[in-house]
């Protein structure tokens, strides 16, 4: 299922502002436009023999996702990478692969000051249909061990369930906006031989914890599962910036 989804994405067509506002995305990111001055409409017009409301379209494009500024009578420009928003999917697709590698390690860093806590808060007042959720989700895990798709799925929406059963919308809602950088992170940590075993094993103390309704019992379960993850992400970042030295 996520694998079809995933080749759907790949041949889905973008539309004509998208494109370029990737395009102009990779050259702020490779240094290309300096001194904080983004393209006009008029620049982007003629540089890409596109009409003037494509080239408005791609302007609000980059904007929604922090990349520019547009004020009323002033110049389009480029605002710093720090104030970009990572949380929108279309940055995984623009931005060059050693970029992508160090917001999975920035997230692992945010999981692992939030998820134990919302484990503490979900094993305080967890009800026994979500527990019952989550034994169907992980018996699903053990079943699916060799189909790493799949599992990423139903891992995630353990996770999920964890965080709804906090009761906590803001957090939830934090948890739901970095599902995409979750979704790549699983499918680096559970590439590792023998790793989706180990989760699952991961997933059954935290559901123990959980069925005890012992808080801080959850909450070191879910930090011993997530550090274990911490040193894979960083091995994939020192190998990806190795690689990308090379070139």
């Amino acid at each position: 299922m996520a694998r079809r989804q995933e080749l759907a994405d790949v041949v889905k067509v973008r539309t004509l502002p998208v494109q370029v506002a990737a395009h102009l995305t990779r050259r702020i990111v490779n240094g290309e436009i300096e001194d904080e001055r983004a393209p006009s409409e008029l620049d982007i017009s003629q540089e890409f023999g596109v009409s003037r409301v494509v080239a408005r379209e791609t302007l609000k494009i980059l904007a929604s996702l922090d990349i520019v500024e547009i004020a009323q009578g002033r110049r389009v420009v480029v605002r710093p990478p720090a104030e970009w928003d990572y949380l929108n999917p279309l940055l995984a697709e623009w931005l060059p692969e050693e970029h992508v590698v160090e917001l999975l390690k920035e997230l692992h860093q945010m999981r692992l000051l939030l998820e134990p806590e919302l484990a503490a808060m979900a094993a305080a007042s967890i009800s026994e249909e979500t527990l019952a959720a989550l034994r169907a989700e992980l018996d699903r895990m053990a079943s699916l061990e060799e189909e790493p798709d799949d599992y990423l799925e139903v891992d995630h929406e353990f996770h999920m369930a964890i965080c709804r059963a906090a009761n906590n919308r803001i957090l939830d809602r934090i948890m739901h906006s970095a599902r995409w950088l979750g979704t790549a992170s699983r499918r680096v940590t559970n590439a590792v031989p023998g790793g989706l075993h180990r989760a699952t094993d991961a997933h059954a103390r935290i559901f123990a914890a959980l069925e005890a309704r012992d808080p801080d019992a959850a909450r070191e379960a879910m930090r011993s599962h997530l550090q274990r993850n911490f040193p894979i992400l960083a091995e994939k970042e020192q190998k990806t910036k190795a690689r990308t030295a090379k070139r």
